[in-house]
Protein backbone atom coordinates (compact mmCIF):
# COMPACT_ATOMS: atom_id res chain seq x y z
CA UNK A 1 0.00 0.00 0.00
CA UNK A 2 2.37 2.33 0.58
CA UNK A 3 4.23 1.74 -2.07
CA UNK A 4 1.11 2.84 -4.45
CA UNK A 5 0.58 6.13 -2.48
CA UNK A 6 4.06 6.87 -3.47
CA UNK A 7 3.64 5.91 -6.98
CA UNK A 8 0.10 8.06 -6.90
CA UNK A 9 1.59 11.05 -4.91
CA UNK A 10 4.52 11.24 -7.48
CA UNK A 11 2.12 11.31 -10.32
CA UNK A 12 0.00 13.61 -8.91
CA UNK A 13 2.83 16.13 -8.25
CA UNK A 14 4.50 14.96 -11.87
CA UNK A 15 0.75 16.35 -13.12
CA UNK A 16 0.67 19.00 -10.99
CA UNK A 17 4.13 20.67 -12.41
CA UNK A 18 3.69 20.13 -15.92
CA UNK A 19 -0.04 21.57 -15.88
CA UNK A 20 2.10 24.86 -14.23
CA UNK A 21 4.75 24.50 -16.72
CA UNK A 22 2.23 24.63 -19.79
CA UNK A 23 0.09 27.32 -18.13
CA UNK A 24 2.68 29.44 -17.81
CA UNK A 25 4.10 28.82 -21.43
CA UNK A 26 0.72 30.00 -22.55
CA UNK A 27 0.87 33.04 -20.46
CA UNK A 28 4.59 33.82 -21.75
CA UNK A 29 2.99 33.41 -25.55
CA UNK A 30 -0.13 35.78 -24.58
CA UNK A 31 3.02 38.90 -24.40
CA UNK A 32 3.47 38.81 -28.12
CA UNK A 33 2.37 36.83 -30.88
CA UNK A 34 4.16 35.45 -34.33
CA UNK A 35 3.54 38.87 -36.23
CA UNK A 36 5.58 40.87 -33.96
CA UNK A 37 9.21 40.91 -34.11
CA UNK A 38 10.86 39.28 -31.08
CA UNK A 39 13.01 41.42 -28.81
CA UNK A 40 16.01 42.74 -30.03
CA UNK A 41 15.38 41.73 -33.79
CA UNK A 42 15.17 44.39 -36.36
CA UNK A 43 12.16 44.39 -38.10
CA UNK A 44 11.98 44.62 -41.89
CA UNK A 45 10.54 47.99 -43.21
CA UNK A 46 7.75 48.37 -45.19
CA UNK A 47 8.02 47.66 -48.26
CA UNK A 48 6.92 50.34 -50.44
CA UNK A 49 7.24 50.86 -54.67
CA UNK A 50 9.64 53.59 -55.67
CA UNK A 51 7.47 56.95 -56.46
CA UNK A 52 5.06 56.22 -53.66
CA UNK A 53 3.69 59.25 -51.94
CA UNK A 54 3.77 59.59 -48.25
CA UNK A 55 2.41 62.72 -47.48
CA UNK A 56 3.29 66.61 -48.51
CA UNK A 57 6.29 68.25 -47.08
CA UNK A 58 4.53 71.14 -45.52
CA UNK A 59 2.33 68.98 -43.77
CA UNK A 60 5.52 68.18 -41.23
CA UNK A 61 7.48 71.18 -39.32
CA UNK A 62 11.20 70.88 -39.48
CA UNK A 63 12.02 68.65 -36.70
CA UNK A 64 9.06 67.02 -35.88
CA UNK A 65 7.32 63.45 -37.45
CA UNK A 66 3.60 62.49 -39.02
CA UNK A 67 2.88 59.26 -39.10
CA UNK A 68 1.24 58.35 -42.36
CA UNK A 69 0.54 54.61 -44.51
CA UNK A 70 2.31 53.26 -47.10
CA UNK A 71 -0.31 52.57 -50.35
CA UNK A 72 -0.98 49.14 -48.91
CA UNK A 73 -1.91 50.58 -45.50
CA UNK A 74 1.81 49.69 -43.56
CA UNK A 75 2.67 52.26 -40.76
CA UNK A 76 5.28 54.50 -41.72
CA UNK A 77 6.90 57.63 -39.88
CA UNK A 78 8.16 60.52 -42.05
CA UNK A 79 10.21 63.34 -40.54
CA UNK A 80 10.99 66.82 -41.73
CA UNK A 81 14.81 66.69 -41.26
CA UNK A 82 15.65 70.20 -42.62
CA UNK A 83 13.58 73.00 -45.30
CA UNK A 84 13.79 70.67 -48.00
CA UNK A 85 14.25 67.27 -46.72
CA UNK A 86 12.94 64.03 -44.83
CA UNK A 87 13.29 61.05 -43.62
CA UNK A 88 11.13 58.01 -43.32
CA UNK A 89 11.03 55.17 -40.64
CA UNK A 90 9.16 51.99 -40.40
CA UNK A 91 6.67 52.78 -37.00
CA UNK A 92 6.62 49.65 -35.89
CA UNK A 93 8.36 49.55 -32.20
CA UNK A 94 11.29 46.83 -32.83
CA UNK A 95 10.64 45.66 -29.20
CA UNK A 96 7.10 43.93 -29.59
CA UNK A 97 5.92 45.31 -32.95
CA UNK A 98 3.92 48.17 -31.24
CA UNK A 99 3.23 51.35 -33.72
CA UNK A 100 5.32 54.28 -32.34
CA UNK A 101 3.58 57.70 -31.92
CA UNK A 102 5.55 60.88 -33.26
CA UNK A 103 6.15 63.35 -30.24
CA UNK A 104 7.97 66.54 -31.25
CA UNK A 105 11.56 65.01 -32.22
CA UNK A 106 10.48 61.65 -30.37
CA UNK A 107 9.27 58.79 -31.53
CA UNK A 108 7.32 57.00 -28.32
CA UNK A 109 6.13 53.40 -28.12
CA UNK A 110 2.80 53.49 -25.68
CA UNK A 111 3.41 49.31 -24.98
CA UNK A 112 6.71 49.54 -23.06
CA UNK A 113 7.59 53.25 -23.39
CA UNK A 114 10.78 52.83 -25.88
CA UNK A 115 11.53 56.31 -27.29
CA UNK A 116 13.28 56.40 -30.79
CA UNK A 117 14.77 59.88 -32.36
CA UNK A 118 12.12 61.07 -35.09
CA UNK A 119 15.55 62.28 -37.24
CA UNK A 120 17.36 58.92 -37.62
CA UNK A 121 15.44 56.11 -36.19
CA UNK A 122 17.96 55.35 -33.34
CA UNK A 123 17.05 54.22 -30.01
CA UNK A 124 16.33 56.82 -27.15
CA UNK A 125 15.32 54.69 -24.47
CA UNK A 126 14.84 50.95 -24.34
CA UNK A 127 13.45 48.72 -23.71
CA UNK A 128 14.11 48.28 -27.82
CA UNK A 129 17.31 48.19 -28.24
CA UNK A 130 17.45 48.51 -32.69
CA UNK A 131 16.81 51.57 -34.16
CA UNK A 132 13.46 51.36 -36.12
CA UNK A 133 14.40 50.51 -40.22
CA UNK A 134 14.64 53.38 -42.25
CA UNK A 135 13.14 53.60 -45.82
CA UNK A 136 14.22 55.53 -48.49
CA UNK A 137 12.47 58.54 -49.41
CA UNK A 138 12.83 61.89 -51.15
CA UNK A 139 10.95 65.29 -51.76
CA UNK A 140 10.04 65.76 -55.16
CA UNK A 141 7.51 68.82 -56.11
CA UNK A 142 6.94 68.99 -52.35
CA UNK A 143 5.72 65.75 -51.71
CA UNK A 144 7.79 62.71 -49.78
CA UNK A 145 7.89 60.00 -52.15
CA UNK A 146 9.71 56.97 -51.93
CA UNK A 147 12.92 56.65 -53.27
Amino acid sequence: MTAELHSRRTVLTTGAAVAGAAVGAVALTACGSDSNPPSGSTAAPPAAAAGETLTALSDIEVGKAKAAKTADGKDVIVTRTAEGTAAAFSAICTHQGCAVVPEGAELKCPCHNSIFDAATGAVKKGPADQPLPSIAVKVTNGQVVTA
